[in-house]
């Protein structure tokens, strides 16, 4: 389409140039039917365009073939092969040799050479009173020059942009390559948590039966240190039980618990409290500025992705974390934030990417990856960067949609 508007503006200037400078007679109202053709195609192309993008090759075949037919009628209303734009069929058959099937392409190579040999015979003569002008073949010869010269330039514009496409499109592939590759090891993690989760199902129900009866032994109830030892040790055996659970929920094997419905206010605050509790961190700054609250079902996935983020800013910055929830064009927004050492160059560069962490120890790395790529599941997007001050700033953005009850979203 826009080799078409040139086309149109290339013709106009041409023709004005033949006709009020070289006093070259040419049928005009014809020719300029011809531009009003042009001017309508492109018009109902850009229409079709516009409600749907996907091109098939029959459909550019079709456009091409009508560009020829325009040219060969220029050509032919302005002496035929004889005319030094009789070239600018290169240009469609480059363009078709680009774009289209090879069957295609050799179909269009036999159409534009047989308009050619066609020219040569049938064309109007608007040429042959100048043919014993000894300026005449200068000024053909220069009207060759700027045909070669258009071509030229058009070939390097129009291939440089396929190619960009091209380029854009093996980047686009080699993208959906990678996410395959860190969800395919997803996947493999999450089998071996969810084994794990079973194999550790049985011996800490059987810690919660001894404990049990220990708790009830005369014995031990007159040590009160130690039954508030068995307590503790009955509490964090419970805690476990519940991380087991949590893990073969995310990993879809639901041990009888019903959906969760609440909302998201209910669900973030909770939330937080929970994970207030269960680090104990010296200072916890909590915001909720969602506002008006909105009925969502209580996602574990969600929950564990949140708990590791807040874990991670925990572990960089003991002292103090950050944690805000808002709301921002029908998505759940959740900030996190901390004073430690931020992100480097490179690990912003590589967000998400399994083993970029800056706790040099076994294992680092992993909680950010399986945040990234757990947030993707679930529709959301995961954008970091270093606060002015210092420290990390994580944001995790979902739609609301998503978190939807009855929304088939795996509830």
């Amino acid at each position: 389409m826009q080799l078409r508007w040139l086309a149109v503006a290339g013709q106009v200037v041409t023709i004005c140039i033949v006709w009020w400078l070289f006093r070259i007679a040419l049928p005009i109202l014809q020719m300029i039917a011809v531009i009003v053709f042009l001017i309508g195609l492109n018009i109902v192309s850009v229409d079709r365009y516009r409600r749907r993008a996907n091109v098939t090759n029959a459909e550019l075949f079709a456009s091409l073939l009508l560009d020829v037919a325009a040219l060969t009628m220029q050509l032919y209303l302005s002496g035929g092969a004889a005319n030094p734009f009789i070239s600018v069929y290169l240009l469609q058959v480059t363009l078709a040799a680009i774009l289209l099937t090879a069957r295609l392409t050799w179909i269009l190579v036999f159409i534009t050479s047989c308009c050619f040999i066609a020219l040569t015979q049938f064309y109007l003569p608007v040429f042959d009173v100048y043919r014993d002008d000894g300026d005449f073949l200068a000024v053909h010869i220069a009207g060759m020059f700027v045909c070669f010269l258009l071509s030229s330039v058009l070939l390097v514009f129009f291939i440089g942009r396929i190619n960009f496409n091209l380029r854009a499109r093996d980047a686009h592939v080699a993208r959906l390559r990678e996410q395959a590759a860190e969800e395919d090891h997803i996947v493999r993690m999450g089998l071996l948590a969810s084994g794990a989760a079973h194999e550790l199902g049985t011996p800490l129900a059987t810690l919660s039966v001894i404990l049990n009866d220990w708790q009830h032994m005369p014995d031990l109830e007159k040590v009160p240190e130690l039954a508030h030892e068995i307590d503790e040790m009955q509490a964090q055996v419970e805690r476990c039980k519940s991380i087991v659970s949590g893990i073969l929920l995310s990993s879809g094997e639901v041990r009888g618990e019903g959906t969760l419905r609440t909302t998201v206010n209910t669900f973030m605050d909770e939330l937080a409290a929970e994970w207030r509790a269960a680090r104990s961190p010296q200072r916890f700054d909590y915001v909720n500025s969602f506002g008006e609250d909105q009925p969502v079902v209580s996602d574990t996935a969600l929950r564990q992705v949140i708990f590791s983020l807040l874990d991670n800013a925990l572990e960089a910055s003991p002292a103090h974390v950050m944690a805000e929830i808002s709301r921002a064009d029908g998505n759940l927004c959740v900030t996190v934030s901390d004073e430690g050492p931020g992100f480097t160059p490179e690990m912003l560069a590589a967000l998400g990417k399994p083993y970029q962490s800056s706790k040099s120890r076994p294992g680092g790395g992993l909680g950010l990856f399986l945040v990234v790529n757990v947030v993707r599941k679930l529709g959301g997007v995961v954008s970091a960067r270093n606060g002015a001050f210092g420290g990390a700033i994580v944001t995790l953005t979902f739609p609301l949609a998503a978190l939807l009850p009855g929304d088939g979203h795996g509830h």
